[in-house]
C-alpha cells in the first residue's frame, strides 16, 4: 500500500514537471518532440486543444498496441495521455502570459529548459510504475514484434510521429532533432539521482513510523 502511495506521488509530481517542459519546448517555437510536435500539428490543422490531441492520439494509440500484440487494450494507460494533456493546456495557458519569446536568446532558454525538465519529469515518472505510457507500449510491442532493440523500435516510432508532424504542419524544427538526442540521455542521467530520493524519503518515513 506506501508503494503504491509513494508511486502515485512520483507520477503526479513526474507529470507536472514532464508537461511543463514539454509547454516551454512548444513556447520555443524552435521544435518540440516528435510526439508532441504532431499534437501541435494536430491542433493548427483541426483545432481543439494540444492536450485534447494528447488525448485522442494516446487512445488511438491503446487500440492500435492491443490490435497488434493481440490482446486487451491496456485503458489504464489513457490515464497518462488524460492526465498529460490537461498539465500541457494548462501550462500553455500559463506560459501564454510569461513566456512569449520574443528574441532568439529567448527561444532557446525556453527550449533548453523545456527539454531539461522533460527529462526530469520522466525520471521522475518512471519511479511510479502506476500507468503506462501510449508510446513507450507502442515501442515495446515493435520491439516484440521485429525483434528490434528498444533503440531501434524507438527511433522507428519517432521517425513515423516526425512525417506525420510534417505532413500536418507540426511544431518541427531544432528542438525536435535535439530533444530526440538529448531526452535519453537526461533521464539516464536523472534516474539515481531520483531512486536515490525515493529511497531515502522510504527511508526516513520507516524510521519516523518506529
Amino acid at each position: 500500500m506506501r508503494f503504491i502511495r509513494d508511486g502515485i506521488h512520483f507520477y503526479l509530481i513526474g507529470i507536472v514537471i514532464l508537461t511543463l517542459g514539454i509547454a516551454l519546448t512548444i513556447q520555443s517555437t524552435l521544435g518540440a518532440s516528435p510526439f508532441d510536435a504532431l499534437l501541435v500539428g494536430l491542433h493548427r490543422t483541426f483545432g481543439l486543444t494540444v492536450g485534447s490531441w494528447e488525448i485522442v492520439v494516446g487512445f488511438t494509440m491503446v487500440i492500435g498496441n492491443a490490435l497488434a500484440a493481440k490482446r486487451r487494450p491496456e485503458f489504464l494507460a489513457l490515464v497518462t495521455s488524460f492526465v498529460t494533456g490537461i498539465g500541457i493546456d494548462s501550462w500553455l495557458l500559463v506560459l501564454r502570459e510569461w513566456v512569449a519569446p520574443g528574441t532568439l536568446v529567448g527561444q532557446w532558454i525556453a527550449l533548453s529548459a523545456g527539454i531539461f525538465l522533460i527529462g526530469l519529469g520522466v525520471a521522475f515518472y518512471l519511479q511510479s510504475n502506476f500507468a503506462p505510457n501510449p508510446m513507450d507500449r507502442t515501442m515495446l510491442v515493435i520491439s516484440d514484434l521485429t525483434g528490434w532493440s528498444v533503440t531501434y523500435s524507438r527511433a522507428a516510432v519517432s521517425g513515423g510521429l516526425v512525417i506525420v508532424a510534417f505532413v500536418f504542419g507540426g511544431a518541427i524544427g531544432i528542438g525536435t532533432l535535439i530533444n530526440a538526442l538529448i531526452s535519453g540521455v537526461l533521464i539516464n542521467l536523472f534516474l539515481p539521482y531520483v531512486k536515490i530520493l525515493r529511497n531515502g524519503m522510504g527511508k526516513h518515513r520507516d524510521k519516523m513510523a518506529s
